[in-house]
């Protein structure tokens, strides 16, 4: 089974960038579609973007869309999460995940392989 290992979370000033990673043992990450959520105290487990099997499919929740970006090599068998202009509202935990199937859900219920999360914390 593939397990899943995010690195790269840490504090951030407001505005800054973060690269977040996820590298995948037992599997490659090209053979399911990823995503990346989060989750801030006493919130829900939040979307923030996937990509589909294939690496050319990426979508975005709204809140993070033009400030996000994924990208997965698969020569590394990693993904990552590129993050700019953090704001306050951006500190969480962060996980990536990943599920069979050739397009990613926006739905954390669709995924049945976590990462143990990284932690975020833009500093204002």
């Amino acid at each position: 089974q593939v397990q899943l290992v995010e690195s790269g979370g840490g504090l951030v000033q407001v505005g800054g960038s973060l690269r977040l990673s996820c590298s995948a043992s037992g599997g490659t990450f090209s053979s399911y579609s990823t995503a990346w959520f989060r989750q801030a105290p006493g919130k829900e487990r939040e979307f923030v973007g996937g990509v589909g099997w294939s690496g050319g499919s990426t979508i975005y929740a709204d809140s993070v869309r033009g400030r996000f970006a994924i990208s997965r090599e698969d020569g590394k068998n990693m993904v990552f999460l590129l993050m700019h202009d953090l704001a306050p509202e951006d500190t969480a935990v962060y996980y990536c995940a990943v599920r069979e199937g050739s397009y990613p859900s926006r739905s954390h219920r669709e995924y049945d392989r976590w990462g143990q999360g990284t932690q975020v914390t833009v500093d204002s």
